[in-house]
């Protein structure tokens, strides 16, 4: 049957149409944009409380894995070319023992020129020590001489001032002496400071140098030569909200579990409480976490886990509640 195109009427056969196809878009945006709702695994696993403290007050935090000398940041006192390196990250060093070293070239020379110094000023002080004697000798003759027509006054004068000026010239060659042995212990100084060495027993956590390298001391450095740390034992920094800390069981043990690991939990011993309250400044990334905090840090001991837990790595921590300590 042909559509009859004059008879054909708006508001009874083209509105209804198009307000059908209306609802058939209408729909079809509506099913589209609504969100998948299908059960997943969360990505990590949420912290749990431990089963002892599950039924019990209980303050929680999170915290950073630390080593128990905290972190030490090495440089270098002097800038220059980086000549050895000696360490990779995970050694384990000695107290004394070298790290790396910078150029010493320079110093080395300035060392050779002070002790050269030294030589002469030490010759200078054994030739004005014998001009001294002779002046001295002379001086005294002339006094002793008991006929005054022996000897003229104007002789008796020049002799006295060879005398004082034999005295004058062993003391500029001893100060001289004193210069070059100051220069020389500079030397050695900056010589020792270019060898940086350990300063504590531990392990290498970063070394971010390379052989070949130009250090400089100048300005602020992004970051430190090398660092290291005691990491035997390993210690936790738990950060407890300043409006959680006056509940806080001070001396009691932590569960400690890693970041995502709730089902690996250890119990970590007290070490000590930070007396100063700081800002908040480790943080989890948690939607809901607030940064306009301060937070009272407690420092733990961690058992041996076989690396389990590794400095830098964030976990999270429960403490009994006061009232609730057993």
């Amino acid at each position: 049957m042909a559509l009859d195109l004059k008879n054909l009427s708006f508001s009874r056969q083209i509105l209804p149409i198009a307000a059908l196809l209306g609802l058939i878009a209408a729909a079809i945006f509506i099913l589209a944009g609504m969100p998948d709702r299908d059960l997943s695994e969360p990505g990590r696993e949420p912290p749990r409380a431990p089963e002892a403290l599950a039924d019990s007050a209980r303050v929680a935090g999170s915290g950073v894995v630390e080593p128990s000398s905290e972190t030490i940041q090495l440089g270098s006192a002097l800038s220059g070319l980086i000549t050895g390196l000696y360490v990779q990250p995970g050694d384990r060093v000695t107290e004394g023992e070298v790290l790396f070293t910078v150029d010493a070239r320079a110093a080395r020379a300035q060392l050779r020129e002070a002790e050269a110094a030294i030589a002469e000023a030490r010759a200078q002080i054994a030739e004005a020590r014998s001009t001294q004697a002779t002046a001295a000798s002379q001086l005294e003759l002339y006094r002793n001489v008991e006929d005054p027509a022996a000897v003229s006054r104007a002789e008796v004068i020049r002799a006295e001032g060879e005398a004082a000026a034999a005295d004058e010239r062993l003391r500029l060659a001893q100060a001289r002496l004193q210069a070059a042995q100051a220069h020389a212990g500079s030397a050695q100084t900056q010589i020792a400071q270019l060898t940086v060495r350990a300063p504590i027993a531990g392990q290498i956590l970063a070394v971010n140098i390379r052989k070949g390298e130009y250090v400089s001391t100048m300005g602020a450095s992004a970051q430190p030569f090398i660092e290291m740390g005691q990491t035997d034992p390993l210690h936790v920094r738990i950060d407890i909200d300043e409006e959680q800390a006056p509940r806080l069981a001070l001396g009691e043990p932590a569960t400690v579990s890693p970041r995502g690991a709730a089902d690996r939990q250890v119990r970590a011993s007290f070490v000590r409480a930070e007396p100063l309250v700081v800002p908040k400044r480790s943080l989890t990334n948690s939607a809901a976490e607030r940064v306009d905090v301060r937070v009272l840090q407690v420092i733990y001991e961690l058992p041996e886990t076989d690396g389990l837990f590794r400095v830098g790595q964030q976990v999270d921590a429960y403490i009994a509640a006061e009232g609730a300590a057993k």
